[in-house]
């Protein structure tokens, strides 16, 4: 009788154990759908003539609002995407959200 009894406790801690890892892999799954790969990928190229004098420093601007924490989200009609620039120094390549043609 006291077997059944402490396996009685033992099963339901396991169940409670299986609900608790399903709920924590549920809200991983829903938390991480965001889309980290950039869809497409442009390529600048940069001229190599001579460099022309330093223009006037402009005024700062305004700080932009925060953005959203954890995955890259765009706004709507922008999509992720890679910016490579070829240099004369070099390739540099950004993360950034571009306007949908």
């Amino acid at each position: 009788m006291k077997i059944i009894s402490l396996a009685r406790r033992y099963a339901v801690l396991a169940a409670a154990l299986t609900l608790a890892a399903t709920a924590g892999g549920f809200t991983a799954v829903a938390l991480g759908t965001a889309n980290a790969d950039p869809t497409k990928t442009v390529t600048v190229d940069v001229g190599t003539g001579a460099q022309g004098p330093t223009g006037p420093t402009g005024p700062p601007g305004p700080p932009g609002p925060p953005g959203p924490a954890g995955a890259v989200t765009c706004p709507t009609g922008f999509t992720y995407a890679l910016v490579v620039f070829n240099t004369p120094g070099g390739h540099t390549t950004i993360a950034t959200c571009l306007k949908d043609e």
